[in-house]
Parts: C-alpha cells; sequence; structure tokens
C-alpha cells in the first residue's frame, strides 16, 4: 500500500521547516533492548530454521493486546508516550498532543491518530513460527511485549503495509533502518523463541550486514 500523496507532502512541509529553522528532527522511536549487531548475529544463528506453520486456528483474539499498563494507560498508549515528544494526556490516558517520528520511513506526525503501534514481528508471523502452541497468557504477554523491542509507534499505513510480512517480503522504507530493524526481528523472536524459515533468515543476515 503506498502512502498517500498527501502524507507525503505534510511530511515534506514538516521537515523543510525544521531545516529552514535549523531545528533538530525528533529523537527516534526507540524500543528497549535493542542488541548490538554482533549480539543480533549470535541469536541469528541460534534461531532453529524451520518451514512457516499454517496459520489455520490463528485470530488476533488469541494475543490480547493493549491490556492496561497502569492506572487507565493500556499499552499503545503507553508506547505513544515512550515513543512520542512533548506527548500530552488526558484524563483516560489518551494522548491529545505531540509529535512522532517514525523511524520506518522518516515521516513526523502530530495526531495520535496518524501513529500504529507495530509488533515487530506479527502477531500472524508469531503463530507461524511456533505461538501456535503456547497457552493464551504467553501470546499476551508477547502481544504487550513492553521490555523488550517488539513495540514501536510508526506511520499507520505503513504499518497496514507490512501486515504479517516477515522481513523476505517486506523492510522498512527508510533502507538506513533496516540494520536496527533486523537487530529488532532477530531479538525478538530470539527472546520468545520462535522459529526463522530460510529465506527470512537469509533477509536478516542480509540487513545485519548493513550495520
Amino acid at each position: 500500500m503506498s502512502i498517500p500523496h498527501k502524507r507525503f507532502w505534510t511530511t515534506s512541509l514538516l521537515l523543510a521547516g525544521a531545516l529552514t529553522l535549523g531545528l533538530v528532527a525528533p529523537a527516534s522511536a526507540t524500543p528497549p533492548n535493542i542488541p548490538s549487531a554482533a549480539t543480533a548475529r549470535s541469536e541469528l544463528s541460534a534461531l532453529t530454521v524451520a518451514a512457516p506453520g499454517s496459520t489455520t486456528g490463528y485470530s488476533r483474539d488469541k494475543f490480547p493486546h493493549w491490556i492496561t499498563v497502569s492506572g487507565s494507560c493500556d499499552t499503545r498508549e503507553t508506547v505513544l508516550k515512550r515513543d512520542g515528544v512533548n506527548v500530552v494526556t488526558n484524563s483516560s490516558c489518551a494522548a491529545t498532543s505531540g509529535s512522532w517520528y517514525s523511524p520506518y520511513d522518516g515521516a513526523t506526525w502530530t495526531q495520535a491518530s496518524d501513529v500504529d503501534i507495530d509488533h515487530v514481528v506479527p502477531l500472524a508471523e508469531a503463530w507461524r513460527s511456533g505461538a501456535a502452541s503456547w497457552t493464551t497468557a504467553q501470546r499476551q504477554s508477547f502481544a504487550n511485549d513492553l521490555g523488550n523491542p517488539q513495540l514501536i509507534a510508526v506511520t499507520d499505513n505503513v504499518n497496514q503495509s507490512k501486515g504479517d510480512k516477515d522481513p523476505a517480503a517486506w523492510k522498512p522504507p527508510l533502507t538506513a533502518y533496516w540494520c536496527t530493524y533486523a537487530r529488532m526481528w532477530t531479538h525478538s523472536k530470539y527472546r520468545w523463541n520462535l522459529t526463522v524459515d530460510t529465506a527470512e533468515k537469509t533477509a536478516l543476515g542480509d540487513m545485519l550486514d548493513r550495520c
């Protein structure tokens, strides 16, 4: 799915304005525990290579997500605050203002509705890679994993274009982010003991070679 021209135009104006004013672009969203490239390569070597499993029986409902984290704040709202700049929330923890820089495509947004929280390893991909045999509690923990690089705030329709594809079929539009993306993906698979298929492992290795 292509990003609408309006969004490219909006992003261009924002970037042009920042350059004109000499402003520093907002920091990229940075999930915790992103490993070094060397560690990611070791983790990739340790992953079990297997053909993808079936999606039979898969449902997003089997991965309860956006659970309450603290007070009235759920996982989505927690990541929006973590990854945004100057985020203001209301009494229900919904973001009412702020800005979000999406490292996948380099766009900056000032409306939370333009931002999705991406599961770096998609839920359906996890299902095909071993999560089908997990308990619901394990799948819930995976879908709301704030302690590892599994959740990140990005442009909504870029996330939608990714869908449930692995790195052999989809990579972030910004090639400069491929190294970080591969490190996050590999670590999440390693942390959750999920398998990789041959094409996926090759793609991850190629992306890590850019580090």
